[in-house]
């Protein structure tokens, strides 16, 4: 999920191991290590000079469950070196610091295992992506209440029943609505196949993901062997069936069996994607799982991005869509949102 959401959770981690014992200090250490994860981003920027290579790296090894274990190992043993000195000294054990870092290391990846975007959770063993699609990235029904909590706690002294009290009310009331998530997406999948029933389409597959800020406007995507079924569905609308179809051809501009990089990519947006020719010598790729731009040229997604040849590979910049765009999809999916 979004970095505030996994300083927010590390934190919380780091409160329950060590908020006992260091108080306030126990939060910081805790959102350090909520954060470690995501740096990932600034580390595959400096491994590859790849582009794709480089987003690929993003929720992959560091986001791992071995990684969890090899880093609560090598940051507890760090950091209680470092701490564990002068008036200090005896305040805390190795074992805490370890503790400290596995919990605040592991819920983030275990977090991210619940949105879209998913996480190579038993990296390197296989690159499998586990995506349970009931949240988006970034939700502030989840978020919020928890982060109040949290910074209530902090007036409190650390050997207060209150801050106890707090803790597991921040994480016991996000906890219950990472569960509303849960039921509401198996839901919504239900519906999708009622929909997709109705209209007689013949698919393979679906998927389904909440669209952003939110849980109630619902966008699914259908897989037909020549197209794709793309379509909304919104918690308040009158019927209770997706609605707002578009039929998306299958478009290739590219062969996937002339480039790794294109195979990497489809893998990347499990299989949902389209490439149309761009420009010279450049493509826009589009990873279908996200919601569409609407433009007069062809439509693009909201993750999309141009592809260019380098050498014998690919290689990709940011997709810069026109003026207004993002804007004009935030507006269409906060009026779709509201029903039809």
């Amino acid at each position: 999920m979004d970095s505030i959401t996994q300083i927010v959770l590390g934190a919380a981690c780091g409160e329950a191991v060590l908020g006992k014992k260091i108080g306030n200090k126990a939060l910081l250490f805790g959102a350090i290590g909520g954060t470690i994860p995501d740096l990932d981003v600034f580390i595959g920027g400096f491994l590859f000079n790849n582009e794709i290579d480089a987003m690929l790296f993003h929720r992959g090894f560091m986001h791992s469950i071995l990684f969890s274990v090899l880093g609560a190992f090598l940051f507890g043993w760090l950091v209680h070196k470092m701490y564990d000195s002068g008036k200090r000294q005896g305040s805390t054990t190795m074992r805490n610091w370890i503790s400290l870092f596995f919990w605040s290391l592991f819920t983030h990846p275990v977090l991210d295992c619940f949105t879209p975007y998913g996480t190579q959770l038993f990296a390197p063993f296989t690159n499998y992506r586990v995506a349970f699609n009931n949240i988006a990235v970034a939700d502030p029904m989840y978020t919020v209440p928890f982060l109040i909590c949290v910074i209530i706690l902090m007036f409190y002294g650390r050997n207060t029943n209150r801050r106890g009290q707090w803790l597991k009310f921040g994480i016991g009331i996000s906890s219950a609505y990472m569960l509303f998530t849960i039921g509401n997406k198996l839901y919504v999948d239900s519906i999708f196949k009622d929909s997709l029933n109705e209209k007689n389409v013949k698919y393979s597959r679906f998927s389904l993901q909440p669209s952003i800020l939110n849980n109630i406007l619902w966008y699914g995507i259908a897989e037909t062997d020549a197209s794709y079924f793309v379509g909304y569905y919104s918690l308040l609308d009158t019927e209770n069936r997706f609605s707002g179809w578009e039929e998306l051809p299958k478009k290739r501009a590219i062969d996937d069996n002339e480039y790794k990089d294109l195979k990497d990519l489809a893998w990347f947006s499990n299989g949902y994607f389209s490439v149309y020719e761009y420009d010279d010598d450049t493509y826009l790729y589009n990873d279908l799982r996200y919601p569409l731009l609407k433009n007069d040229d062809e439509p693009s997604s909201v993750f999309g991005f141009v592809l260019f040849k380098d050498e014998h590979r690919l290689n990709m910049r940011p997709f810069k869509p026109k003026t207004g765009d993002f804007s004009n999809v935030i507006a269409m999916l906060w009026k779709r949102l509201k029903g039809v």
